[in-house]
């Protein structure tokens, strides 16, 4: 293995790892908000739940990410660390603001950005770009209304119980927490399983695309690992921001998080995990009353993801340039 070869894999997983620092937020916040466990422990089982995971439900997405973008001319190293690269970039501004930003959204518009850079609009696949198009602004759809539902399910059949429900609610938590944290798991670390899979390809390392054992263990440990750090600000963000998060609320967004992104992770459809956990959060919300959910903080949230394709589009760009420069 050249000192290349070994800089790109190093890079590639620092990605998994700030893709799980960021999305722990999204899995634990509303465990830990509604106090159904503690932070620690929370982030803990969310790391595991990372960690097996990628092992359970294919990869589909990674597929998509790593050969259904771009056209093989594209496939270069320069294309690859350009978009890693803004997408760290990306994730580490956002993550100093304490905006849960999307990193699929961060490393869809880096790829991108920089292979147009570098060899044009026509390396682009038009169908995996509508594919991952259609996944990303679908998802908060989805995410919000199966929120809202989910929450009026709940809601009617627990409508003559007590006080005493709530306990149910926080023990659920471990159990749909835990099937939460696979599915996450499951999707995110394909992200960098795609990434680092045409980077291997475009060495020469792999003489097609397929995806190792290797990659797939590197990959989900990279991801447990930034999981276990756990992103502070976001939790806060997003197991707060919204509104105050009780045990009902948690219990119905993670049931509503687990069913999108699990049907998404086997259909092959990158969605973004912090888009479809921040929305079930406020269809959960809203579902209860509408004027509790704090629709500023959703709306600043909402901006910051439009903004995220663009940005990283044009930090993809200049990182290629100055790559190919030094290549």
């Amino acid at each position: 293995m050249s000192l290349l070869q070994f800089i790109f894999i190093v890079v590639a997983l620092l990605f998994g790892f700030l893709n799980g620092f960021h999305d722990s937020a999204n899995v634990a916040a509303t465990a830990i908000t509604s106090k159904s466990v503690s932070p620690r422990l929370a982030l803990g089982m969310t790391a595991l739940a990372n960690l097996v995971g990628p092992f359970l439900f294919g990869v589909a997405v990674a597929t998509t990410i790593g050969s259904e973008i771009i056209t093989e001319p594209a496939m270069t190293i320069p294309v690859a660390m350009a978009g890693l690269v803004s997408a760290i970039t990306w994730n580490l501004v956002t993550w100093l603001l304490g905006i849960p930003s999307s990193s699929s959204h961060a490393l869809f518009g880096g790829f991108i950005g920089a292979a147009i850079a570098g060899f044009g609009v026509g390396v682009i696949q038009i169908n995996g770009l509508f594919k991952i198009l259609t996944a990303l602004f679908i998802s908060p759809l989805l995410g919000s209304g199966f929120g809202w539902l989910a929450m009026k399910l709940v809601l009617r059949s627990v409508r003559d119980q007590g006080p005493s429900v709530n306990n149910v609610f926080l023990r659920g938590q471990w159990l749909t927490a835990a099937v939460l944290g696979l599915s996450t798991g499951a999707l995110e670390a394909q992200k960098t399983m795609g990434i680092l899979t045409l980077g291997l390809v475009a060495f020469g390392m792999l003489a097609e695309f397929h995806i190792p054992l290797w990659v797939v263990a590197a990959s989900a440990g990279a991801m447990a690992l930034g999981t276990i750090a756990g992103g502070w600000r976001l939790i806060r963000t997003v197991g707060a921001g919204f509104y105050r998060v009780r045990p009902v609320h948690a219990f119905a967004s993670q049931l509503a998080s687990t069913g999108v992104i699990l049907g998404a992770t086997l259909l092959g459809g990158p969605v973004s995990t912090t888009q479809v956990i921040s929305s079930t959060i406020v269809g959960a919300g809203a579902a209860e009353r509408l004027k509790m959910v704090r629709w500023g903080v959703a709306r600043q949230i909402a901006a910051a993801w439009l903004l995220t394709l663009p940005a990283t589009g044009l930090l993809g760009g200049i990182g290629y340039w100055l790559l190919h420069l030094v290549w």
